[in-house]
């Protein structure tokens, strides 16, 4: 039995297309003509379907977070569960969502600056909710003598650089899968900060 993938609504496509053009382009550097042109639509018609560009990054750059969030949650859920466990399970859920969709990641990572107050602060919030709980993990698990460094924020920061250049070299159908990155990934990183 062949099966046949779900139909996009016109603003699913819009968002797809565009956050692909942002990711190859940049968001200042992407049209809206180029954008109505590669959907194969008239420009004046892609207005019936969302009001601006930025309405477009503002939806690409939240839903992210929205997901990172919700996968930190996940991780940490488990109150019983060790520091370094839950790191562990946050970081791999981090590394899902970067690869789940590699397009919409690298725009979320480098295009954010382009967003318009007050979504711009919003955003920046999260950021910095995000980032400190992973700062809250690791002073933690420093507390338990579970992982060691000398500086939480500063092991923090060097897990999100490491990661951020993953959208970049991920390739979908390689060599290994989402759960491997994820996995390997995970050890090479918490490995410097194993007890």
């Amino acid at each position: 039995m062949e099966t046949t993938a779900p139909t996009l609504s016109r603003k699913a496509q819009i968002d797809q297309t565009a956050t692909a053009l942002f990711r190859r382009r940049g968001y200042a550097a992407t049209s809206m003509r180029e954008l109505a042109a590669a959907l194969g639509i008239e420009a004046g018609s892609i207005y019936s379907h969302i009001r601006s560009k930025e309405e477009i990054l503002h939806r690409i750059c939240f839903r992210l977070a929205d997901e990172f969030m919700a996968g930190l949650r996940h991780a940490t859920a488990d109150a019983s569960a060790s520091a370094a466990t839950q790191l562990r399970r946050a970081i791999e859920s981090h590394v899902r969502v970067l690869i789940h969709d590699a397009d919409a990641s690298v725009v979320f990572l480098h295009e954010w600056r382009h967003l318009s107050e007050p979504a711009l602060s919003e955003f920046l919030k999260l950021r910095h909710d995000y980032e400190a709980a992973y700062r809250e993990l690791i002073a933690r698990g420093v507390e338990a003598d579970e992982l060691q460094t000398p500086d939480p924020a500063f092991a923090a920061l060097t897990l999100f650089a490491s990661l951020t250049w993953l959208p970049n070299w991920y390739r979908p159908g390689g060599k290994l899968g989402p759960d491997q990155i994820a996995e390997r990934l995970t050890d090479q990183l918490l490995g410097g900060l194993a007890k």
